[in-house]
């Protein structure tokens, strides 16, 4: 570290109360002042305090005009109450943004990049988010773990285990061309067909065996699946909308590490805070080799 100090002699005038010095260098406004090194260092030690606005915007406008956004949205603590954060994401997680909220719903996205999102959304089953883009990719991951839970307490139906099968057929055959090769016309359309069966078979054996009034997530899933069949299997239609919502979840498990060793935030700023520099720091990460230079470079700007 480097440190220089500037000294001035101080004159008083007896008469007019004034004191006088000489002018001191550009720059040097306060009593201590730090350039983008010791910002930047301050900054990554504190695991994100504070970043350019410009910086951000730009990274908003840049989900803004993307084809595909994960989106996702996680519990967060102040002075012990409830608050939340949502994260925005392009596919590839070089666009990240969060955002700290107070409250869940369409008051939550207000002021997110989802709120004037015109693309295609990727989440789990969020109604909230279904008001906004204009198509949307269900969390298939999720799906499978619904399907399992469901196999495990519904042992008696067969429709669980068969969709879960066929999930991991579609997006085998899906990712066996991720290099961005058109999927065969009819082999999409025997998909859609086998699992509009799965679920009349679903409707089938709950009529035979009616869903218990204590586990009620399977039936659910079967009318979830069926009303929102499009959004389910949206992958094997478009090649840019992936089959899961794990970059959102991604994101949101760094700011989780943070909560966790912070318990709880002292003030919603706090939070808010810590949400502006997140995303700035995940796209810093993935487009510079030194993180600490690129975080001084912004300072300095």
């Amino acid at each position: 570290m480097n440190v220089t100090e500037y000294k001035a002699d101080v004159y008083y005038n007896s008469t007019t109360g004034e004191r006088i010095h000489a002018a001191f260098p550009s720059g040097v406004v306060d009593d201590v002042n730090y350039d983008g090194s010791i910002k930047a260092l301050l900054f990554l030690l504190n695991t994100d305090c504070a970043v350019s606005i410009t910086e951000q915007k730009k990274i908003f406008a840049d989900l803004l005009s993307s084809a595909v956004m994960h989106t996702d949205c996680t519990n967060a603590r102040v002075n012990g109450e409830s608050a939340y954060v949502y994260v925005c994401a392009t596919p590839d997680e070089q666009k990240v943004l969060y955002f700290a909220r107070k409250k869940k719903g369409h008051e939550g996205v207000k002021g997110t990049v989802t709120e004037d999102f015109q693309g295609i959304l990727v989440h789990d089953h969020e109604i909230t988010f279904y008001k906004y883009g204009n198509a949307h990719q269900e969390c298939l991951a999720h799906v499978q773990r619904y399907l399992k839970g469901s196999m495990e307490n519904e042992p008696s139906l067969t429709w669980h285990r068969k969709m879960r099968e066929l999930i991991r057929e579609m997006v085998h055959y899906r990712n066996e061309h991720a290099d961005g090769a058109h999927l065969d016309s009819k082999i999409v359309s025997d998909f859609e067909g086998k699992y509009q069966e799965i679920l009349e078979k679903a409707g089938e054996e709950y009529i035979l065996h009616e869903p218990s009034p204590y586990y009620r997530d399977g039936y659910n899933l079967y009318l979830r699946m069926q009303e929102y069949k499009t959004q389910h299997l949206l992958f094997l239609h478009d090649m840019r909308v992936t089959t899961t919502n794990n970059t959102a979840e991604r994101c949101l498990r760094d700011y989780k590490r943070k909560q966790t060793f912070a318990m709880t935030f002292r003030s919603f700023e706090s939070i808010e805070e810590l949400c502006q520099s997140k995303g700035v720091l995940l796209g810093v990460r993935k487009n510079n080799p030194s993180l600490y230079t690129a975080v001084k470079e912004i300072f300095n700007r």
